[in-house]
């Protein structure tokens, strides 16, 4: 086999990085973090521009397309824009007003009835005979009356907030931190407006730049990899998104017809959790059965019993066609695309890496099959 020149020079570049990679893992790292950290404005912005530009495209697919008012057609632009960015303000401040309310009030009414359950809980435990022997044995004699529980859970509270340090110096931090936070929002958002204001403009640009870098046939190849991360990521927030409305609105009329206690607040905390993949909705369960517990264990275990029974309908009816059959990822890569995400960044990871899988899975199986495709519609996006 021969191996000419340029060949040798690529794979001992290649090798070299994976020198530096290896010996200098923990220096590029902190680069990396660095750039994060000093670049996370603008990829804050532009996450939200992404998002914004869906709901955008479809206020201006919607709202007098083919027109040909030019008073219009230089309005559509900023109309959409801002029709884009107060839909999204709308969903969250109804989220907000809808759960926090709730989840407050149930809150008081756990820690308030959580010495009594406590307490009965014991009494039955200790009904064992070689339970109560065991417990005696190692001296676990828990309070006796609900006033000492209480007590004892105020002093853990006071415990935990004097440990978070003097009053005045939580106060300033808690003040700056804020301050920061919503500069860093403000500065966000303008940088996401002037992305979706020039967005043609940077798309040629960009066009421009991978052209004269790439040339013709490699700009084709990376436009092709560009489309189908596009086509991935909007498919997979336009049926997450769908699922979770439908999923919320299921458990909400559910729930109402159950007569369970919550069943607003729930229904649009376990909708707004399916959008984290696969371990979303066990967090809506979890959190919806500490809720009803509270009032009832009957109803807790009521709600887990219609929630899976639901989730067996969202799985094999609903996720199918509003997800599935648009990302066309087995079920096997989306489980390892979740554990990888969620263990590499969090939740964000989980919601991140799966259509970046799906991207990842298509693209190799175009590699593998040799699908001619690939070449024509890349050179029609080139």
């Amino acid at each position: 086999m021969n191996i000419d020149k340029k060949t040798c020079i690529n794979i001992g570049i290649v090798t070299f990085l994976l020198y530096l990679a290896i010996h200098y893992w923990d220096g590029l790292v902190g680069l990396f973090n660095l750039f994060l950290a000093a670049a996370g404005t603008l990829i804050n912005g532009a996450i939200i521009a992404y998002v914004l530009n869906i709901l955008m495209r479809f206020y201006e697919r919607h709202m007098a397309p083919n027109t040909k008012k030019k008073v219009w057609n230089a309005m559509r632009r900023p109309v959409c824009m801002a029709l884009a960015f107060l839909t999204l303000v709308a969903v969250i401040v109804a989220l907000i007003q809808i759960i926090l309310p709730q989840l407050i009030s149930c809150v008081q009414v756990l820690l308030s009835s959580l010495p009594g359950v406590l307490r009965q809980m014991y009494d039955k435990l200790m009904e064992n005979p070689t339970i109560a022997a065991l417990m005696v044995d190692y001296n676990l004699v828990l309070p006796a009356t609900e006033q000492e529980w209480r007590e004892i859970i105020e002093r853990a509270a006071n415990l935990l907030f004097n440990g978070a340090g003097n009053v005045v110096n939580t106060a300033v931090s808690f003040t700056t931190s804020l301050v920061g936070s919503i500069l860093s929002l403000l500065m966000s958002l303008i940088f996401t407006f002037n992305i979706l204001i020039g967005k043609e403009t940077l798309q040629r640009q960009s066009r421009n730049l991978l052209h004269r870098v790439l040339g013709d046939t490699r700009m084709a190849r990376a436009m092709h990899i560009i489309s189908t991360l596009d086509d991935c990521f909007h498919n997979y927030i336009v049926g997450q998104c769908t699922e979770a409305v439908i999923l919320g609105t299921l458990c909400t009329i559910g729930m109402t017809l159950l007569r369970l206690d919550y069943a607003l607040m729930l229904g649009t905390f376990v909708g707004m959790m399916a959008l984290i993949p696969i371990i979303g909705p066990y967090i809506g369960a979890a959190v919806g059965c500490i809720m009803l517990f509270s009032i009832s264990p009957a109803k807790s275990l009521e709600f887990l019993i219609y929630l899976f029974l639901l989730q067996q309908v969202e799985g094999n009816l609903i996720y199918p066609h509003t997800v599935g059959s648009k990302l066309k990822l087995p079920g096997l890569w989306v489980l390892a695309a979740v554990l990888i995400g969620g263990g590499m960044m969090g939740i964000s990871g989980m919601v991140l890496f799966v259509p970046l899988t799906a991207a990842l899975y298509r693209l190799v199986g175009e590699w593998v099959r040799r699908d001619p495709r690939l070449v024509k519609s890349a050179e029609k996006k080139a």
